[in-house]
């Protein structure tokens, strides 16, 4: 199409070019464009994020580490512990509740630039065009008998994407496993044997998955293509064909009066189709294998400079804006998807501010209810279970409230580790308990330089 001495041969070209699905594979061919170019900006920012996220650092400590084994997730300067998987949980609605907020307005925005396997797949197929070539290049070398440069390519495409599967297998679990000490026991053939399982499997996953499998795992295995449209309205915005304006379709000169032959904008060279890496037709209208990414919108409106129409046949719209309608004054559904999502975000910053980063628990001697000394005096035995949620040291000082000056027989003076747990056992004794009553309210207080646990249990007397 790049041929300016002939506006026929233009079409022809067009015309003549072949589907990029061949005996089920689908060779996706380049395209440039603003969305196009976006969606890599948006690549190569995600990708850097998720390689370096292991190696970021808070307090001489790794910033984001899912320490499984410890129970215990690292967040930059929190830590969240079992009794704080309500923090996880509001995070995960939050997260989801936005997503079907973004997709109630913006479509499969996610699919299309955010998600990872459309991320994995696009560096894939990028790197599978430059060893291999083009769309056309690359079906013609399947077709034909494999030869030494062929193979030579072949193999350097699975090479380099066996070592990108590997470097994001070990990053992944690198937000797992501290990120230093697992690239040294890779490296010196020493890491345990699960990090390794979970290395090679993950590497696997993503080498099936974003060579192989690609848009498989986005229209048979990923449940969100099949309940998206649960969450679309007649105003949410998707990759969208206007028949209105580009049909009835078919080649003509581009020196031609295309109207006067009764044809649309549309000149059927389905660069459409060649660029979708589902290898759908978009201008069959909307398809739960579309994941928006925008490729058959940059070809489109290329195809439309060089024919000198305006772009934007195919574009971002709605269905009331393709069919000429206003757009809905109230949208019920996405109000309602925002109004949630804000909320959950409010409670959750809400319970992040509100965290105390002390714990304190209380445990009674249960073999004993009680015990008597021999100058009357009453004495309950404790255990007081202190965690340091933090990730630096504090001195934490016990005191008991509730009680006529009682005497504490252990320590008060507790230097707490970061994210440690300490059991400290004590007791309590009264001179003279109040007659007539058997038992008595008892307060703990563990207290920092900037923060205090209360914790309530019972003093037992005669």
């Amino acid at each position: 199409m790049n041929d300016t001495s002939s506006s026929r041969i233009d079409v022809k070209v067009c015309t003549e070019t072949t589907r990029p699905r061949d005996q089920g594979h689908i060779y996706v061919r380049a395209q440039q464009g603003r969305w196009q170019r976006l969606r890599r900006q948006l690549s190569w920012g995600l990708m850097l994020l998720f390689l370096a996220g292991p190696w970021l650092r808070w307090n001489g400590n790794q910033a984001i580490l899912l320490d499984w084994e410890a129970q215990r997730f690292h967040l930059f300067g929190m830590t969240i512990w079992p009794q704080d998987l309500t923090l996880l949980a509001l995070l995960l609605m939050v997260a989801a509740f936005a997503l079907f907020f973004m997709t109630a307005w913006l479509g499969r925005v996610w699919c299309g630039f955010l998600c990872p396997q459309t991320v994995w797949t696009f560096w894939f197929i990028w790197v599978e065009e430059k060893l291999e070539g083009s769309a056309n290049q690359r079906r013609h070398r399947d077709r034909q008998p494999a030869s030494l440069d062929s193979r030579l390519r072949k193999g350097g495409k699975h090479l380099i994407w066996s070592l990108i599967a590997l470097l994001s297998g070990f990053t992944f679990v690198a937000y797992f496993t501290p990120a230093g000490e697992l690239a040294q026991g890779l490296v010196t053939l020493s890491a345990a044997p699960w990090p390794v399982f979970w290395v090679v499997l993950f590497a696997l996953c993503t080498y099936l998955n974003a060579g192989w499998m690609r848009t498989i795992m986005c229209t048979h295995m990923c449940p969100y293509s099949r309940f998206q449209s649960a969450m679309f309205d007649a105003n949410t915005l998707s990759a969208a064909y206007d028949a209105g304006r580009g049909e009835q379709r078919g080649p003509r000169s581009r020196k031609s009066d295309h109207r006067a032959q009764g044809l649309g904008d549309c000149i059927d060279c389905e660069l459409c189709v060649q660029v979708c890496p589902a290898g759908i037709d978009i201008r069959d209208g909307l398809q739960y294998e579309c994941i928006n990414c925008g490729a058959c919108i940059d070809a489109c409106d290329q195809t439309m400079n060089k024919m000198g129409y305006a772009p934007g046949l195919i574009r971002y719209a709605s269905e009331n804006t393709l069919a000429g309608r206003a757009a809905g004054r109230s949208r019920f559904k996405m109000l309602g998807y925002g109004v949630f999502t804000a909320a959950l975000l409010a409670l959750l910053v809400l319970t992040v501010a509100s965290r105390t980063p002390l714990a304190l628990e209380v445990v009674r001697d249960r073999q004993q209810l009680y015990r008597e000394a021999l100058d009357g005096s009453i004495e309950n035995t404790f255990t007081l279970k202190l965690a340091n949620k933090s990730q630096h040291e504090q001195l934490v000082v016990l005191t008991a409230e509730g009680l006529n000056n009682p005497a504490w027989h252990g320590p008060q003076r507790i230097v707490l580790e970061a994210g440690k747990v300490m059991e400290v056992p004590i007791s309590l004794s009264l001179d003279a308990p109040e007659p007539g009553t058997t038992s008595r309210t008892v307060v703990f207080v563990a207290t920092t330089e900037r923060h205090q646990v209360r914790t309530d249990s019972r003093f037992l007397t005669p």
